[in-house]
C-alpha cells in the first residue's frame, strides 16, 4: 500500500476557461514565439528556466509539464527538487545553468523594476549576446504561458511528456 492509497485526495479544481480553444489565434501565435525563442538554448538549460519561472509564478499546470517533460530528457529529479532552494545548492548546477536561473528569477519577480546589473552581467558572461536574446525571449515567454495558466486555473496532472 502506497501514501497515495491511504488517503482519498481532494478533487480537482475546474479550470475557468479552455483560452487555447477560446483564442486559438493567441495560442498559436505563443507557441510560435516559444519555437522562436528556445533557438539556440539547450533544452536542459530551458527546461530548468520553465520550471523555476513556473515556480515563482505558482502555475501548477506548467510546474507539472516542464517537470515532466525534464525528466522524460533524463533530467534528474534531485536537480528538479532542488531547484526551488537553488541558492542553497549551487553545486548540482554548471555556472551556465546559475546564470540562467538568475536571469529568470530577476525577469520574474521585477519588484526592483529591474534585472539588477550583477545578475545581467553573470548571464552575459555565460551567453554570447545572440544566446542571451533568446534566453530572455524564453524567460519571457513562459512567463506569458504562465500567466494564461495561472489566470485561467489550467488543472495540472493531466499532461504527458513525449517519450
Amino acid at each position: 500500500m502506497t501514501i497515495n492509497d491511504r488517503a482519498e485526495r481532494l478533487p480537482e479544481h475546474a479550470p475557468r476557461l479552455d483560452w487555447m480553444k477560446l483564442a486559438p489565434d493567441v495560442y498559436k501565435a505563443m507557441i510560435r514565439l516559444d519555437t522562436a525563442a528556445r533557438q539556440g538554448i539547450e533544452p536542459t538549460l530551458l527546461n530548468l528556466v520553465k520550471i523555476r519561472a513556473s515556480q515563482l509564478n505558482h502555475c501548477a499546470f506548467c510546474l507539472d509539464m516542464h517537470s515532466k517533460d525534464a525528466l522524460a530528457a533524463g533530467e534528474s529529479a534531485e536537480r528538479i527538487i532542488q531547484l526551488g532552494a537553488w541558492t542553497e545548492s549551487k553545486h548540482f548546477y554548471t555556472a551556465r545553468e546559475i546564470a540562467a536561473i538568475a536571469l529568470t528569477e530577476a525577469i520574474t519577480v521585477l519588484t526592483d523594476g529591474f534585472v539588477p546589473d550583477e545578475v545581467y552581467a553573470s548571464a552575459a558572461n555565460e551567453f554570447d549576446e545572440t544566446e542571451l536574446a533568446h534566453l530572455i525571449a524564453a524567460i519571457t515567454t513562459i512567463n506569458a504561458f504562465n500567466r494564461f495558466g495561472v489566470s485561467t486555473r489550467m488543472v495540472p496532472g493531466h499532461y504527458t511528456a513525449a517519450a
